[in-house]
């Protein structure tokens, strides 16, 4: 970045020259870094929403467009014509590979997905209504425990193979949490099946019986992962940086990322979504509920529809409603009234001009959140579901971060309103 601008600050009539730097896209960037030791003062800025904590060449999103780039090309695009292992090559090494690369790398990412098979034992040291999130933070971090060999971040060899094993086992880790929190045995992986086609299989297929993934579940399941895989510099993938910095392990640091995604206000928004939907209970209260979320003094807001960074339609929602009717047509939704319930309450939104006028429109939340439930999954793993598509997002940019010369170890600061020095008073004076 090129520092051709600059912006002055004046405090107490002394003045001072700040370097702005221009992105390739986005708003210009004021660099404050030598702020403190020129003018003995902070910027406060609560939950960062102003301040840039690093420079990225991964991911893009222009909230007033509607718009969201991975290494530049246009999410709809890469969820239309690519595919989830595809989207994680591109992620990691910036460009779309060419189709022997993607043979070996789906190939790399395949044969790796089994775990130890002493790491079995973690799982059976958790009570059986764990919630899966609570067992995948345990299991990850303790994936520094088997894979020494993986662990030092100053081998770029190493971080290649940890970035590799994260992304092949977590749906492993990810679908072994399920079938243990419902008390059946656990399904191994086969190498005959595709990545999202292995994550069905190793959720719903039992011993006893065939499972044959239908295509149609595979597909909205690799969309899912792709539409998820990353998205800037979110609150979990800045607690990954966060972690990184201070040169904690790459396990470790995504173990982080999960437990931040665990967060409602995170990862959980398609789960608030489904349990929207369930209050709700039948179409015909849905008039009384849209009349509820128009109205100011009532708490009740429509989960699943708007976006905090998007203010304007979602550029994923488009590509996940496609998948959420394929996958409805497929299941059917005459006996399942939550989803009976979603088709009708996106109909009237999208044709009632008060949420056209503010923005409101279904999110990928929604329509993810519609798909999980049509394939059977329990709201207890939307979330881990979450952190198994972002995994390869996290990864990316741990990677990036220890590449850039630039990194130093994450130290905010504050703005303190506690007390001022005083002396200690002896307990019997009190």
């Amino acid at each position: 970045m090129a520092e051709n601008k600059t912006a002055t600050l004046t405090i107490d009539g002394q003045s001072f020259d700040l370097p702005i730097h221009s992105p390739t896209a986005g708003p210009d960037v004021i660099d404050i870094r030598k702020l403190y030791g020129q003018a003995g003062v902070f910027t406060y800025d609560p939950g960062f929403t102003s301040t840039a904590s690093c420079d990225s060449t991964i991911t893009f999103i222009d909230g007033d467009k509607g718009e969201l780039l991975h290494r530049g090309y246009p999410i709809d695009q890469l969820a239309e014509k690519s595919h989830y292992l595809e989207v994680c090559f591109l992620l990691l090494y910036g460009y779309l590979p060419s189709a022997a690369e993607l043979e070996h790398f789906e190939d790399t990412i395949t044969r790796h997905t089994m775990i130890h098979e002493q790491m079995v034992y973690f799982f059976r040291g958790f009570r059986r209504d764990a919630h899966p999130m609570a067992t995948m933070v345990g299991v990850v971090g303790a994936m520094a425990a088997f894979y020494h060999d993986s662990t030092d971040i100053s081998d770029e060899r190493q971080r290649e193979i940890a970035s590799h094993r994260l992304i092949a086992k977590m749906p492993t880790i990810a679908a072994w949490a399920y079938k243990y929190s419902i008390g059946q045995p656990f399904v191994y992986p086969r190498n005959d099946l595709d990545y999202a086609a292995n994550f069905l299989h190793m959720c719903f297929s039992v011993p006893a019986e065939q499972y044959n993934v239908d295509p149609i579940l595979a597909r909205a399941m690799d969309r899912i992962f792709t539409l998820h895989a990353d998205h800037e510099q979110n609150a979990s993938t800045s607690t990954v940086r966060l972690a990184s910095s201070s040169g904690a392990n790459p396990f470790a640091c995504i173990a982080a990322g999960i437990a931040c995604l665990w967060g409602p206000a995170h990862g959980g928004a398609n789960q608030a979504c489904l349990e929207m939907l369930k209050e709700i209970g039948s179409v015909e209260r849905i008039p009384e509920f849209i009349a509820r979320a128009k109205d100011k003094n009532d708490p009740f807001r429509l989960m699943g529809f708007g976006h905090r960074v998007y203010k304007n339609f979602d550029p994923r929602a488009k590509v996940m409603k496609q998948s959420a009717d394929e996958v409805l047509d497929l299941m059917g939704i005459e006996n399942n009234p939550v989803l009976q319930v979603a088709k009708e309450l996106e109909r009237q939104a999208l044709e009632d001009p008060y949420f056209a006028e503010k923005k409101l429109f279904p999110n990928v939340d929604f329509y993810s959140g519609i798909i999980l439930e049509a394939m059977g999954f329990p709201t207890s793993m939307f979330t881990p579901i979450f952190a198994l598509s972002r995994t390869v997002g996290w990864v990316s940019q741990w990677k990036e971060q220890l590449a850039d010369p630039l990194m130093k170890i994450g130290r905010p600061r504050q703005l303190y309103k506690g007390e001022t020095a005083r002396d200690y008073v002896d307990i019997e004076n009190r």
